[in-house]
This record gives C-alpha cells, structure tokens and sequence, in this order.
C-alpha cells in the first residue's frame, strides 16, 4: 500500500466545523517557523522546542507517535490517549509553550500565528503516516537515510520499529 498525504495550504486553515478534536483521536499537524526562519538546524534549538511540546502532550494526554523538525517547520503525528485529550488545547500550549521558552533563549519568535492539522481516518494506518513524516529528510535532499536526520523520532516507536514493521507488512 503506497501513501500519498497533500495539504491544501492557505493563509488561515481553520479547524474541521463538525469536529470536536476532542478523544483518542490521530493528527498530522505542521508549525511553520516565523517568516519560514531557518531555525531548526542545531541541537540546542530544537530541544529547547521539543521539551515543551512533550511537556504539552503530557498535560493533554497525546502520545508524540513521530516528529521532524525540518529547518523551517515541524511536522508531528500525534494520538489522543484519553477522552478527554483536547487537540487544540494541545495546539495552543504547544506553540505557546515552545514560543516563550525559545523566544527567551534566542531572542526572536518562533512561530507562525496558523498550523496546519489533518484529522487521520480510521482507515489510515498510523505507521504508514509516521514514515512518511519521518522520510521528509529524505524526500527534501538532506540526507541520503531516514536514520541519519538528527532532528526525527518518536517517543512511541524507534525509527527502526517504524520503518521495519512497514518492510514486514509489505506496506511500505
């Protein structure tokens, strides 16, 4: 099974209307960097954000199934864990959170004011998603190997649990 996500970008993407975002739901969120910064490119940078968008999905409930910080955004797949877990609560903290700190270390805004989510359907396989965001490295020319990008995990899964299990399903 191949997998093909696309996104219709625009200036102010809104949440779905008949959606409340709330339960053990799976989301494809994308934060661009402020005026699309070049910031993600050292260790220091990105485990600065990285400590307070796990400290956000701790508060609500979500498990990080994988993330990559590309140097001017960062995608996350993230899965509600209880019923209560509120993806734009989860949002809102994320990028507040990550803001202030980052903006105290630095010296300059982080963020965007819009992301970009996509619900998962039910259909989607999850480690199918999180492949495909873990290979943005790759797909972009940055590195020749998923597992050579510095900035891509999981707090779920290992890469090589990821990209394995899709070699043995034949799903990849």
């Amino acid at each position: 099974m191949s997998c093909v996500i696309s996104f219709v970008f625009t200036g102010n993407p809104g949440h779905l209307k008949a959606f409340d975002y709330i339960g053990p739901h799976r989301y494809f969120l994308t934060f661009c960097t402020y005026s699309r910064r070049r910031v993600f490119v050292t260790r220091e940078r990105v485990d600065v954000v990285l400590l307070q968008i796990e400290r956000s999905a701790d508060e609500e409930q979500f498990a990080i199934i994988a993330d990559v910080f590309m140097p001017d955004h960062l995608h996350l797949l993230i899965e509600g864990q209880a019923e209560y877990s509120d993806c734009r609560r989860f949002i809102k903290r994320a990028k507040q959170f990550s803001g202030y700190h980052y903006a105290r270390s630095f010296g300059h805004r982080l963020w965007q004011r819009y992301g970009f989510e996509r619900v998962l359907r039910d259909d989607e396989a999850t480690l199918v998603v999180a492949k495909y965001i873990l290979e943005n490295p790759l797909r972009a020319g940055l590195v020749r190997c998923v597992q050579d990008y510095p900035f891509a995990g999981s707090r779920v899964y290992s890469l090589e649990e990821i990209l394995e299990s899709l070699s043995m399903t034949g799903s990849g």
